[in-house]
């Protein structure tokens, strides 16, 4: 049996195709009882409005694309329900990518994307936002994740990565380590050198104490990697990695060579992803709204294309979540959690 067709619709319900038409796009007049007549014969014949029939019409996808630099791991995973969570509550649908990493390819994405899509959430920490808004055409609304360089214009959702990495820092201060090391994030990404920026800070803060440093790519291999090479020179009271994922593998690094955490050495980490505090001991972390910052992002986007304005960037404050790896969970200041 084939499927029923807008004339179908017209003609059970005794109006003109136009009519129809300004039913399913909302657009014209039509009075109620019309409305209701066109609803019941759409309804009888199970018709299903051509998406993008109707896109042609009202120039509308309803749909948003969103570009991540990966979709693997936890920070994704949350992030992607947070965006999720507010494409749903909004009626809208979500074209999802990824770049893999690579400028380039986040670039080729978008001009595949723009002709699909309303607006676009962009998370890209290795490129400029000039050359992803000229691979927009300066024809789709562009709504920026995470930092970066100027947003020229477009709203900005990211972290204050330098001072999370720093009160992290400070916090294994206070407790008394003195050799901490850092394991840091790709030397090109910003965010990971924001958050080396706020360690060395910290450090310098206190007499300019020794760093140490191992560059990760933030995965959780990386991580044991990082622990490993830690091991094997000058073994350091805490280790700081740059996020849970590192983290995590660290904390599997040390337990294979038959350490304790925190007793040997503690052990910190930043993002607070759900795996965190379900480590033993529970992981003490820098805390980020990582499912808000999606949710954030898509309302942007939908606040541009219902008023043509765009919003107001904003940056979160990430809070420390002191938990047991860092050996001393309610001695200094932060939100204390099991």
């Amino acid at each position: 049996m084939r499927n029923a067709t807008i004339r179908d619709v017209a003609r059970t319900a005794h109006v003109s195709v136009a009519t129809v038409s300004r039913v399913f796009n909302s657009s014209g007049t039509v009075s109620a009882p019309t409305r209701e007549r066109v609803l019941a014969a759409a309804a009888d014949l199970d018709y299903v409005p051509h998406s993008g029939a109707r896109s042609l019409s009202t120039r509308r996808t309803d749909t948003i694309g969103v570009i991540l630099p990966d979709l693997h791991g936890e920070f994704f995973s949350e992030l992607i329900r947070g965006i999720d969570l507010a494409t749903r509550a909004r009626g809208l649908h979500l074209l999802l990518s990824h770049s893999h990493g690579d400028p380039n390819e986040a670039t080729t994405v978008l001009r595949a994307m723009r002709t699909r899509v309303d607006a676009m959430v962009v998370m890209s920490p290795y490129a400029d936002e000039g050359v992803l808004a000229a691979a927009l055409g300066g024809r789709t609304p562009l709504v920026l994740l995470g930092s970066g360089g100027d947003a020229g214009g477009h709203p900005r959702f990211a972290i204050d990565n330098h001072a999370g990495a720093l009160a992290m820092t400070e916090h294994l201060l206070g407790v008394g380590y003195r050799r901490i090391a850092f394991v840091a994030g790709p030397a090109d990404n910003i965010e990971a050198a924001q958050r080396l920026a706020g360690y060395r800070a910290a450090l310098a803060a206190h007499g300019g104490m020794p760093e140490q440093v191992v560059e990760g790519d933030f995965s959780e291999q990386s991580g044991a990697r990082a622990a490993s090479l830690l091991l094997a020179g000058p073994r350091p009271d805490a280790i700081f990695a740059g996020n849970d994922m590192m983290a995590v593998g660290c904390f599997q690094a040390l337990r294979e060579a038959g350490l304790r955490v925190p007793d040997d050495i503690a052990l910190a980490g930043f993002d607070d992803i759900p795996i965190s505090r379900f480590l033993d001991p529970p992981l003490t972390t820098v805390g980020v709204p990582i499912a808000e910052l999606g949710r954030q992002a898509v309302e942007s986007c939908a606040e541009i294309l219902s008023t043509g304005l765009q919003g107001a960037s904003r940056t979160f404050t990430p809070e420390l979540v002191i938990r047991a790896s860092s050996g001393a969970a309610f001695q200094i200041g932060g939100k204390a959690a099991a």
